[in-house]
């Protein structure tokens, strides 16, 4: 299937690894031109660097930490030098740390909040002028299953990341006059550093090996296995796609059935 995607020009964040690279390499084997980021030089250089070599992509990899307005705005500029501006935003950040509601402070939450709802607050207002301009645009924010069913020892994921869903639903429906779409990917568990953390966690906090924490965690879910980034990077290259054009508010779940509820 032809997505469409050739030529468009995607910013895709927090991509040396995990999630952010899974989707860069999706839309890279789409043809698209990307322009991604994170915080380490070293390992977005490598990222950019594998890109080039492997599907031929046109690749501006930046430093930014998108908790700083600052830097996003550099990124923005970066972007509109070499672009000239964006058609998909993927935005994405890392997840907060672990922990329930009586190991953490009031400044826990702000910190998460800036992390997760901020973060892509300011993306979302730095690329959205290029796309009204162009009548055309993707926007997809990476949340986690937690917008629909709060895990536990998770507190600050689950409270810092139904704002973006809210946002989201926001920029949906004011933007759709303008093309552009405006959509949540909420995984659930799927292999990457990030879920080896919290498996980390587990282990030493209940005294269990690594292999067992795999396994009481794809017990929870009926596919009765832990997903891979490649399975959530092309969703999102679809969501990017000019076939999902009609998709547009919604948080879509890639879970392994693991979300229980109706809604």
């Amino acid at each position: 299937m032809d997505l469409g995607l050739k030529g468009k020009v995607a910013v895709v964040t927090a991509s040396s690894q995990g999630l952010g690279r899974a989707v860069a390499e999706a839309l890279a084997q789409e043809g698209a031109r990307l322009a991604i980021c994170s915080r380490d030089a070293d390992r977005i250089g490598s990222t950019g660097d594998h890109l080039k070599k492997t599907y031929g992509a046109d690749v501006l990899a930046e430093v930014c930490d998108v908790t700083d307005p600052q830097s996003i705005t550099g990124l923005k500029d970066k972007v509109l030098e070499k672009f000239g501006g964006a058609d998909v935003l993927f935005a994405n950040a890392g997840g907060p740390p672990p922990g329930g509601v009586l190991d953490l402070k009031p400044e826990d939450y702000e910190q998460a909040i800036e992390l997760n709802l901020m973060s892509t607050i300011h993306l979302a207002y730095a690329f959205l002028p290029q796309m009204k301009d162009k009548q055309w645009g993707r926007i997809i924010a990476s949340t986690s299953i937690t917008v629909k069913q709060p895990i536990p020892y998770l507190a600050l994921s689950n409270i810092s990341r139904v704002g973006v869903v809210a946002l989201i639903k926001s920029l949906a429906r004011d933007l759709a006059p303008f093309n552009i779409t405006a959509n949540t990917v909420a995984p659930g568990y799927i292999m990457t550093e990030r879920v080896k953390q919290l498996l980390d966690a587990r282990v030493a906090s209940e005294g269990i090996s690594f292999d067992q924490a795999v396994e009481q965690m794809a017990a929870q879910i009926p596919a009765r296995r832990t997903g891979v980034p490649e399975e959530f990077g092309a969703l999102v290259a679809f969501l990017a796609s000019e076939r999902a054009a009609y998709i547009n508010g919604e948080t879509i779940l890639i879970d392994g059935a693991m979300y229980s509820g109706l809604f």
